[in-house]
């Protein structure tokens, strides 16, 4: 990829005669959240920044620009983005260009995570295009001496009842979008939606199945170098001797970078680099010391760790007491990103700023980041977003920006690209928490549940950057940042304890969660957060109390929910699969049912899968599986289609495969045959996914809400054709085997 045409604030303010993204940065973005008004909250991320240009561009010409705050990972936002605009503004789905995140352009959005990309930036999209449309409108009334409700919109004109055509770049002036956004919106009926809810093509797509240069991974700019990083063998480890005078020496090599712990050497090619970093890994020794704990006794580990304990849910009913009564334990281990392309970022140091391409979830908080650890002014750092070659949670994204931005430093005018290697990615980047859940349940007379009771222990799950100590580089630097301390993640979305509420109707609950500040290994943030294993906990064990109550496992759900919506997704899966009360699968086979409303505020998901199991191996497939998804009102259906069909995916190799390996000192996991991951023979048959559409409903984040569900849907199916119940992550070949055979 050549370098990136970057259009900075000065050229947007010299665009004549557009309405512009003027971004005056101390009101859009430093005051983000100001001003503030009395009155009804905007909705969606206009209410933090309330600006109608610091959402869209459109110049003389016509050219609309759409901007967000988010970054697009692989979700399919930017066309859903594209698609709200056009519709909205009333201009072909091509009109529109989205820019994601840029801290030099881009509203402030935080971190692009917990499925929220929708209903914060594109519902600020969605009402910024409707009051902009409203606004040329307006002038366009004005100007013809006409009310406004004579006039309509049509392909980026604004058209009187004569058929006479103003076009918006006509229309627009200066300064016309700088006023903040109105809490309410003249919104276009869905009725006559044109764009908005039909498949369009992803436009992040092509490239990335040609070949093209699509992530940051292929970035080349002209005169730059190449770098990579030693790390240290181990978590703690300390460089105690560093001879880098003939590494120096070697062809291609241009410095070579020592701060403390931090290594790193800088070459002209990228070979030459990774040459240049074997030998330097060759002529250095370090101190290890053994501090992790047994990986064979990770239950034990966790729940003996110092924890802080909360209730999250008391409900008491004494009129209602249970008969039946059992309990389970369930487990997960820490678990990888898997990102196929190792992280990656480029990074140029000219006249005292700062520019890092890079493919963050955050590109404000990881630039707040780096300054503190460049000890530079924010204003002096600008973080572009540019996709990464896999992702979804808080990889090495981070630290490899942290990195080339250490090494850029040291090499000012010339631009760096740093590209960890496979073995540093899978040791090194942040892992998903281990996690043990214990659940405890009643059944009543009539074969519901009286009492409930859930406990989870669990890390926060996300140390994400803000703080330079979140960074590798500036953990292992002379004047090193430390680690800020963990915290737990607040409800209603929460952490560890994301979807550790069920959304089920019980006389008696109690839910616990026991966070855990102490971190054996290095997590953070990993897809779904506490979600995935907690739902994966919740169905597995609401099909063993089915199995008590000698109920079907789907009207055993139905009958203890109450939500509407949450029953149609439920119904319309179980319709779509053929699901039927006793129902007799193939020999080796068996059928799953799971359900969950995403951090209970998000999309529901409700899924049903068949599974084969070899007994002589315990080798199990997934074959099919069929979901039913609400996310509110749909924008893309291929996109939202992607994204069930991506959890399911994901899900089904996080929970077949997926499990770090280590042992007192090293992670040992290190590679994919180490910490394996789906492969193509083992792609379902088929994935069908129905969507119920709720046309003028909010959109609910969709991205995270299949990934409990497709492992408890797939452990239920284990159960099914076995007649045995795993209950802990993952479930392989070997632990099926041994639950057969025993």
């Amino acid at each position: 990829m050549n370098a990136p045409v970057i259009l900075d604030r000065r050229r947007v303010l010299q665009g004549g005669g557009a309405l512009i993204v003027s971004f005056s940065l101390g009101r859009a973005f430093a005051e983000e959240g100001a001003p503030a008004v009395a009155g009804p909250k905007r909705p969606g991320s206009l209410a933090t920044a309330p600006y109608l240009d610091s959402w869209l561009r459109i110049d003389a010409d016509g050219r609309i620009t759409a901007f967000t705050g988010k970054a697009e990972l692989g979700q399919g936002f930017k066309t859903a983005f594209q698609q709200i605009a056009a519709e909205q503004l009333d201009v072909p789905f091509e009109a529109i260009h989205v820019v994601t995140a840029d801290t030099q352009l881009t509203a402030n959005e935080g971190y692009t995570a917990g499925s929220h990309s929708m209903q914060d930036s594109g519902t600020a999209i969605l009402n910024a295009a409707a009051q902009v449309r409203e606004l040329l409108v307006a002038e366009a009334a004005r100007r013809l001496g006409l009310a406004a409700e004579s006039l309509k919109t049509d392909n980026g004109a604004v058209v009187d009842p004569d058929g006479r055509r103003i076009t918006y770049g006509e229309l627009v002036a200066a300064d016309m979008l700088h006023v903040q956004a109105q809490a309410q919106s003249k919104l276009k009926d869905p009725a006559t939606f044109k764009i908005m809810g039909h498949p369009v093509p992803r436009v992040d797509i092509p490239a990335k199945v040609t070949g093209g240069e699509a992530y940051v991974q292929d970035m080349r700019l002209a005169g730059m170098v190449h770098a990579r990083v030693v790390r240290p063998p181990s978590c703690g480890a300390q460089l105690v001797e560093c001879d880098g005078s003939a590494v120096e020496k070697l062809p291609g090599v241009v410095k070579v970078v020592r701060d403390g712990n931090f290594l790193a050497v800088v070459a002209d090619k990228e070979f030459q680099a990774v040459k240049a970093m074997n030998a330097l890994a060759a002529a250095t020794k370090w101190k290890e010391s053994p501090s992790l704990p047994k990986q064979d006794d990770l239950l034990n580990v966790i729940t003996s760790l110092p924890s802080q304990g909360s209730t999250i849910l008391n409900r008491s009913d004494p009129s209602v007491s249970g008969q039946k009564t059992i309990e389970a334990i369930y487990t997960r281990p820490y678990q990888s990103h898997g990102s196929i392309g190792p992280s990656c970022a480029v990074a140029h140091f000219v006249e005292g700023a700062m520019t890092v391409w890079t493919h963050t979830q955050g590109v404000y908080p990881d630039r707040q980041a780096i300054a503190e650890m460049l000890r530079m002014p924010p204003a002096s750092v600008r973080l572009i977003h540019v996709e990464g070659s896999g992702c979804y949670g808080h990889n090495g994204a981070d630290d490899v920006a942290a990195d080339a931005a250490l090494i850029a430093r040291a090499l000012p005018d010339r631009p760096v690209r740093v590209q960890w290697m496979r073995e540093q990615e899978h040791a090194w980047e942040p892992f998903g928490p281990a996690m043990v859940t214990k659940l405890k349940a009643s059944l009543d007379a009539d074969g519901r549940i009286a009492d409930w009771n859930f406990a989870v222990w669990s890390n926060t799950h996300s140390m994400r950057p803000g703080n330079a100590g979140t960074l590798l580089a500036a953990q292992h630097m002379a004047q090193a940042f430390a680690v800020p301390p963990p915290k737990p993640l607040p409800l209603p979305e929460g952490g560890g304890d994301r979807n550790a509420i069920p959304l089920y109707t019980f006389a008696n609950a109690r839910v616990v969660h026991h966070f855990i500040p102490a971190m054996p290994l290095r997590i953070s943030a990993m897809r779904g957060l506490g979600a995935y294993h907690n739902v994966f906990s919740i169905e597995s064990f609401m099909d063993e109390l089915a199995g008590l109550a000698d109920a079907d496992p789907v009207e055993f759900r139905l009958r203890h929910l109450e939500d509407r919506r949450g029953r149609d997704v439920i119904e319309k899966a179980a319709q779509e699969f053929g699901w039927r009360r006793d129902q007799k699968p193939q020999a080796g086979r068996g059928y799953g049912f799971a359900f969950a409303r995403y951090k209970n505020l998000a999309a529901y998901c409700a899924i049903a899968s068949e599974v084969e199991v070899v007994s002589e191996t315990g080798r199990a497939r997934l074959l099919r599986a069929v979901a039913a998804v609400d996310s509110g009102q749909v924008v893309n259906p291929d996109g939202l289609t992607n994204q069930i069909e991506g959890a399911i995916m994901q899900s089904m190799s996080w929970t077949l495969y997926e499990s770090v390996s280590f042992d007192d000192t090293r992670i040992t996991s290190v590679d994919w045959q180490t910490y394996p991951i789906l492969r193509f023979d083992a792609v379902p048959d088929r994935i069908d996914v129905h969507i119920i559409n709720r046309p003028g409903q909010p959109f609910l984040g969709s991205g995270e809400t299949g990934q409990g569900p497709a492992a408890a849907s797939i452990a239920n199916a284990i159960a099914h054709a076995t007649g045995k119940r795993l209950r802990n992550l993952p479930l392989t070949r070997k632990r099926i085997k041994d639950a057969i055979d025993a």
